[in-house]
């Protein structure tokens, strides 16, 4: 898909048919054709539009006479046979003198934000400006699915304590999977974000300096989120690996000891269902005798077992 956006001079954001100087050109998914229409019409090496379509293309910065490629790993959410996961894909964004390019594998709600128009002062010829709004937006997504990571984690928590399945950690292990990616994709960034601050091909005025010192701290923020709530979530995955075996344990040890309890009756039952002389056996009220004796016993174990815990 291939849209061409361009801001008119009240700041709103309006959708192209052409391309025009200053214009935003937004790639997601390209077909071969619309990769072309970019590569031919503008002079730009079809490489620079490839990259990052890549899924396993890592985080860097390419100059190339007056092109400068960044490239980041960006969040998404994913739907897995319902589930909701949390993965990285690249974005690419490009810096022609006329124009801002960006490329990405699919739609994604970080460029969603501008597209929508809630980005403040956001102009499309602000090549610089309009790079660094979206890398602030990618830690600010960062952040935010960090946030939703641990109150999912707190969730899981709440049911794990509880359970005596394995669902709940497998949950776990995706999350945990999920911080893994994070945390490897925000160190990219960072030093992507380094590298930013001394390359002189990208032109940066005194806004841009704190612009760009505000997404190294909101990317260096989520890295510590990152690593906190990865380290937090491997100790839980190894505590409740161990409730939920306990959990067990004492599940079959009640079970144990209701068997035990119920073996009583049926044992004096037996002994008196046999066809030899037995005490009472001629008294009329014997059947409230074994009764009550087997109640005795059966009473018995369970204060036994009641006292120890067991129930």
């Amino acid at each position: 898909m291939l849209n061409i956006f361009k801001t008119d001079s009240s700041g709103a954001l309006i959708e192209l048919e052409d391309f025009e100087p200053g214009a935003w050109i937004d790639l997601v998914s390209p077909t071969d054709e619309e990769l072309h229409r970019v590569t031919e019409g503008l002079d730009i090496p079809l490489a620079f539009l490839r990259g990052p379509l890549d899924a396993e293309e890592k985080s860097r910065i390419d100059v190339e006479d007056d092109l400068t490629h960044v490239i980041v790993d960006i969040p998404i959410i994913e739907r897995v046979g319902g589930e909701r996961g949390y993965d990285t894909i690249p974005l690419g964004m490009l810096l022609h003198r006329d124009y801002f390019i960006t490329t990405c594998l699919q739609p994604n709600p970080i460029l969603g934000e501008f597209e929508r128009g809630t980005v403040r002062s956001f102009a499309t010829f602000k090549k610089t400006r309009f790079l660094l709004q979206i890398l602030l937006q990618v830690s600010t997504f960062y952040l935010r699915y960090l946030g939703r990571i641990d109150r999912e984690t707190d969730k899981i928590e709440r049911g794990l304590r509880q359970s005596m399945k394995n669902e709940e950690l497998f949950d776990l292990l995706t999350l945990a999977k999920a911080l893994v990616y994070f945390s490897t994709s925000l160190r990219s960034n960072d030093a992507v974000l380094q590298k930013l601050m001394r390359t002189p091909a990208i032109k940066k005025y005194e806004e841009d300096e704190e612009l760009l010192e505000d997404v190294i701290v909101e990317t260096r923020q989520a890295i510590e989120m990152a690593e906190v709530y990865s380290s937090i979530l491997s100790g839980m995955m190894d505590a409740f690996a161990s409730i939920i075996s306990n959990n067990l344990n004492m599940v079959m040890k009640f079970l144990a000891s209701i068997t035990i309890i119920l073996s009583f009756p049926l044992m004096v039952a037996s002994l008196y269902g046999m066809n030899v002389p037995l005490p009472f056996q001629e008294d009329p009220n014997a059947l409230i005798f074994v009764l009550l004796i087997s109640l005795a016993l059966s009473t018995t174990a369970a204060l036994i077992f009641w006292r120890k815990n067991y129930l």
